[in-house]
């Protein structure tokens, strides 16, 4: 890890290309270790990590990254907002109530020292005495999905987005994200639940095309009523907003956000999942719909694809085929995140090398192949590229189920 970043700086995002100048990360940790094959579903994976190989692989993910950006990581920031006896409170609380914990644990949590109460509010703590044998270790569960940080919190223009979680053991993640933007970079926070109960959102599922229009993916993560929340929202303060709403399957895992069949490459390309644009497969009768909200007044149109509805508001924009020309290999990468690319900038992006064929697509559109390793260890400037991907090692880290994209919460993007 680099040296610790806890100055805070403009939160500000209104577009997927701009330019990075700050991301928020969260290393995976001991928290990853603490999956069996017995509570791995629970947990929302499909099988546990090797940690050590997760460790290398996300080593040259992050210095991709630090070598572009300002770096945040999540842990170092919640450790700074403990040292403040409101935060600590209110976190050890809500945690401890929010997994059930007996009411002497959260006063037994008040004592720690905050880089140890940091730990464990995202490692977990254990049962006193486990017997070894039964399955439920952990008072505090382990928040075993926390280093996609984009899923619980999305910045969303000068605001941040606490997302509804749809599932129980990843609604605690959302306590750490809301401490950190308002307490650390001060800015105003977003949540649809407040607005209804029943509304979900995840940052996979929300994508800011332009300052007046956002992509969504509506599936088992997002649903109508927090895609209602985000078109009312936003329609008040401006004099048209629109949504592009793209229906996903509802199994399997591989869909559960837009961004593992789409993603913004530049102002000018993305990448995609061929059967979403041919309404092929499981996408066969998944509808796309554009919202929008104009003078009080609010309009649906159905398009045959994402594309064509992007170019219907103004877009100029080429797809570049996941997985390139062949069905098979379409569904093989898809699988392993090959469509969840990251943008550093216009034109200028990451994601796992693993997706070969994905990689082979994208130097035929123009971008040059970097490996990331080189990028890291200062033998390659991708900074003297127009245009690039910077393709990182992933055996380990697609199996947890998410990509680049997955992985990284802007914080500021200069347009």
């Amino acid at each position: 890890m680099t040296e610790k970043n806890i100055t805070p700086c403009k939160v500000h995002v209104a577009s997927e290309t701009g330019t990075l100048r700050a991301v928020l990360l969260h290393k995976p940790g001991v928290e990853i270790e603490r999956m069996t094959p017995l509570n791995a579903a629970h947990a929302l994976y499909s099988d546990i990590l090797n940690k050590p190989i997760v460790d290398t692989e996300y080593h040259y993910f992050s210095g991709v990254l630090d070598r572009w950006t300002t770096v945040y990581y999540v842990e170092d920031i919640l450790e700074e907002l403990l040292d403040q006896p409101e935060v600590r409170r209110h976190l050890v609380e809500e945690s401890c109530d929010m997994d059930n914990c007996d009411e002497g644990l959260a006063e037994q949590l008040m004592q720690l020292p905050s880089a140890e109460l940091a730990k464990v509010l995202i490692e977990g703590y254990e049962v006193p005495g486990w017997d070894c044998v039964s399955d439920d270790r952990y008072l505090l569960k382990p928040l075993y999905n926390l280093f996609f940080t984009r899923d619980a919190s999305s910045t969303v223009y000068d605001r941040v987005l606490i997302n509804s979680m749809s599932f129980d053991v990843r609604e605690r993640e959302t306590l750490i994200y809301e401490a950190i933007f308002r307490h650390f970079f001060k800015v105003d926070t977003l949540n649809a639940m407040a607005a209804d109960r029943d509304a979900r959102t995840e940052g996979g599922d929300v994508q800011i095309a332009s300052p007046d229009m956002l992509c969504i993916g509506q599936g088992i993560r997002t649903n109508t009523k927090g895609i209602k929340y985000l078109a009312q929202t936003f329609a008040k303060e401006r004099e048209r907003f629109s949504i592009l709403v793209q229906e996903l399957p509802k199994s399997p895992e591989s869909f559960i956000h837009l961004d593992m069949v789409f993603t913004f490459l530049g102002k000018h390309q993305c990448m995609v999942f061929e059967p979403m644009l041919r309404k092929t497969g499981l996408f066969a009768g998944k509808d796309t719909t554009l919202i929008t909200v104009e003078g009080g007044k609010i309009t649906y149109k159905e398009y045959p694809n994402i594309i064509k509805g992007l170019e219907s508001q103004g877009w100029d924009i080429e797809p570049v085929i996941g997985g390139g020309s062949d069905p098979w290999n379409q569904l093989r990468e898809q699988w392993h995140s090959g469509t969840n690319f990251f943008a550093l900038g216009d034109g200028k992006i990451m994601g796992y090398r693993r997706n070969t064929h994905t990689i082979d697509a994208l130097d035929k559109a123009g971008f040059a192949v970097l490996k990331a390793e080189d990028i890291v260890e200062g033998r390659v400037d991708m900074k003297s590229y127009d245009k690039f991907v910077a393709a990182f090692p992933g055996s380990e880290l697609p199996r947890a189920g998410g990509g680049a994209r997955c992985m990284t919460m802007p914080v500021w993007r200069e347009e």
